[in-house]
């Protein structure tokens, strides 16, 4: 059954516990759990004897999926999915797990086995498994609330700022990048965090080691197996320290944002290679997870079947290679290298191709990847040349075609399977992606991508008459948009990640109607889950009585945390409207956090980066001038190619009855200068000198 009444009446009539299992599309320990136990005639007997079994994608109810995985971790000291968890009628958890073989092994209970003695205490015990799971819920509630106790305020930031910088210093690869061992995962959350450090301490030798910090592990994760070089985008994480064997599956909220951090890494450093991975992703995006009708699929799968004929999935078959197919594909001699060299030869010594494969099988526990390459960049352009005896200059173009033929090969291979639900949160990722890179690479299609994507989110996930944004909506039959029966609303990342993307899409194309759209949207997020006696906002609205926990989240993780992103969503908000209260609200978040924020700030980077923000004021950047005149855009293209964390950026085109003039009256002093466009950094609402020059205004972005 799907998570709802049906299946909540049919517990409590035939007094049965809910099996509930809770995983997503692109999940690997999913299918095999799947495979193994869901389809086993016997299994599947089993459980809908003595359960009513329930599904859900932990995707499209995160609220669900919080709520008990809360209780998995409290209780096992792990999590992760699929999630299994056994509840009773009144959906009050009592026992907890994650993937289960179908049959015992060693000391782990096989599920059949688990199913057995649980429905035995059910009948045996039931009393027993009642009160403790009524006890379990007590302590939970108590270890889940997040607010303020007394007269907190917001954290100095002077201080979280520097215990998150060292955090993350002390756990840094200086070798590879990155901030583990092993697994390694892009944490995005992290390299913005660095390079606001960075931006607010550019003079110092610790901002200089926040930025290579940052870069370096940017470069190393491009170079890496984590990034897909023939089919462009990047996979989930990598099994290793190099970036090397990834897991295969592509979700959309990665290259969201990592198209972000690479179009910032642009920006500040000035160096091409950031902005061809930026493209890079973008393409992936453009070709491969969009909808025509202008939405942004979810993912796609890591296991895929080798060839048409092969019966089973293997994970990473899309994107894997054996030595002799590259050979075979790059066969030709290379004009004016040594002698006897093929385009193979190059390829493979430039992308670490090995006669037996490259992956090591400590990295492989179920030998999918034996005799297979992960093409990883091993080796420099100017060692590959050398090597070959070939100019530098000239490699790119060989190593261009070699890509193109194994993309066309692999082209022909069953592809993995593609998640085609459209999730708002994630959407609004991925426009902030295309909007920023539009704005760091002065791409004009990357804004009108991003544009198109956030009429399509007004058109199939918002609902005009309440207010109020959908969770989900689907491709269906012959490709048009599907929403289900019982629309999901949508939670409060929703709201939080569509407008940051409004924001990020108005400084792009500086048209209002985003702008409208963003502050309508913050007011129904305070309404919904703003928490008045606690501070903060919490995961899910009131209401909804099968939830038991109203949750609020503290980790930054995969994605930032919704009350992370909240804080600049709302300084931003007060920066627009004049609304002061937004800004009281931030500190407010901030304060919830405070204890978090300063014992460990590496569990929070996003909000650790939004006390600076907090603390220094946005500035609000004014450009006044014709919005088709040459000397307007050089402003613009001026302050759009700085990184400057703490600013926003308005037009004044004098026109007084529009939006921003009625929200924000200091507006309307502010004039052009001897005719020419020209510039105003306000704090406060209080403004600098006004200037007219680039050179003049770039100084004031970045003192």
């Amino acid at each position: 059954y799907p998570w709802g009444q049906e299946a909540f009446d049919k517990a409590k009539k035939e007094n049965k516990p809910i099996f509930l299992s809770v995983g997503y599309s692109t999940c690997h320990w999913c299918h095999v759990m799947e495979e193994e136990s869901f389809k086993n005639k016997e299994v599947g007997e089993i459980m809908n004897e003595n359960f009513v079994c329930v599904k859900v994608d932990r995707e499209e109810r995160p609220d669900v999926d919080k709520v008990y995985m809360t209780f998995v971790q409290a209780t096992s000291g792990g999590g992760g999915w699929p999630m299994s968890v056994w509840l009773t009628p009144d959906l009050k958890p009592f026992a907890g797990g994650t993937y289960f073989p179908p049959e015992d092994r060693f000391h782990h209970a096989g599920f059949r086995t688990v199913l057995l003695r649980i429905a035995e205490q059910w009948k045996e015990n039931k009393d027993a498994l009642l009160e403790s799971s009524q006890k379990i819920l007590e302590v939970l509630l108590y270890r889940s609330e997040i607010g303020v106790r007394g007269q907190e305020s917001p954290p100095p930031s002077k201080e979280v700022m520097a215990a998150c910088f060292q955090q993350l210093s002390s756990s840094y690869d200086k070798d590879y990048g990155g901030f583990s061992e092993s697994p390694k995962f892009p944490t995005p959350v992290n390299l913005n965090f660095l390079f606001t450090y960075w931006a607010l301490h550019r003079t110092t030798p610790e901002g200089a080691r926040a930025l290579q910090m940052a870069l370096h592990t940017l470069r190393m994760m491009a170079h890496g197996g984590i990034h897909d070089h023939v089919g462009q985008g990047f996979h989930r994480y990598s099994t290793d320290q190099h970036w090397h064997v990834p897991h295969f599956e592509k979700m959309l909220y990665d290259q969201g944002q990592l198209a972000a951090t690479y179009s910032r890494a642009f920006q500040i450093s000035g160096d091409e290679f950031f902005a061809d991975v930026t493209r890079d992703i973008l393409l992936y995006v453009s070709r491969d997870l969009s909808d025509q009708a202008g939405g942004f699929y979810s993912a796609e799968d890591a296991d895929s079947y080798p060839t048409t004929a092969s019966r089973e999935k293997r994970e990473g078959a899309f994107c894997v290679w054996a030595a002799e197919e590259i050979r075979a594909l790059l066969p030709d001699r290379v004009e004016g290298a040594t002698e006897g060299t093929t385009l193979g030869d190059v390829f493979m010594y430039y992308y670490g191709v090995e006669e037996t494969g490259n992956v090591s099988p400590m990295k492989d526990p179920h030998q999918e990847l034996k005799g297979k390459n992960v093409l990883i960049a091993r080796s420099s352009p100017e060692l590959t040349a050398a090597k070959f005896g070939r100019e530098p200059g000239r490699l790119g173009a060989l190593l261009r075609e070699g890509r193109q033929r194994l993309a066309t090969a692999r082209a022909q291979r069953p592809r993995p399977h593609l998640d085609t639900k459209m999730l708002a949160a994630w959407n609004g990722l991925m426009i902030s992606g295309f909007a920023q890179a539009g704005v760091a690479l002065a791409e004009q299609d990357y804004m009108s991508r991003a544009a198109q994507a956030a009429t399509f989110l007004q058109k199939h996930l918002f609902d005009p008459t309440s207010g109020r944004l959908l969770r989900s909506c689907y491709r269906g039959e012959d490709n048009t948009v599907e929403q289900s029966a019982v629309p999901i609303q949508g939670f409060l990342e929703d709201y939080v990640f569509v407008i940051q993307a409004l924001f990020d899409l108005y400084e792009a194309l500086l048209e209002q109607s985003w702008l409208e759209w963003a502050l309508q949207l913050q007011h129904m997020q305070d309404k919904l889950f703003w928490d008045p006696k606690g501070f903060a906002y919490f995961s899910s609205e009131a209401g909804d009585p099968s939830l038991l926990l109203r949750l609020k989240d503290d980790q930054d993780g995969a994605e930032p945390t919704a009350n992370s992103v909240a804080v600049t969503n709302l300084l931003r908000a007060a920066c627009y409207s004049g609304r002061m209260e937004w800004v009281e609200k931030a500190g407010q978040i901030l304060a919830a956090f405070s204890e978090r924020l300063q014992k460990i700030p590496i569990a929070l980077p996003e909000m650790a980066r939004a006390t600076a923000l907090f603390h220094h004021t946005l500035k609000q950047v004014v450009i006044c001038g014709d919005p088709q005149g040459e000397d307007t855009k050089q402003m613009l293209r001026c302050v759009h190619s700085v990184f400057s964390p703490n600013k926003v950026e308005m037009p004044s085109h004098g026109d007084s009855a529009g939006f921003l003039y009625r929200q924000l009256p200091f507006l309307a002093s502010l004039q052009r200068k001897d005719g020419k466009a020209t510039a105003y950094v306000c704090s406060n609402f209080t403004c600098s000198l006004p200037v007219t020059s680039t050179q003049e205004l770039r100084g004031l972005l970045c003192p």
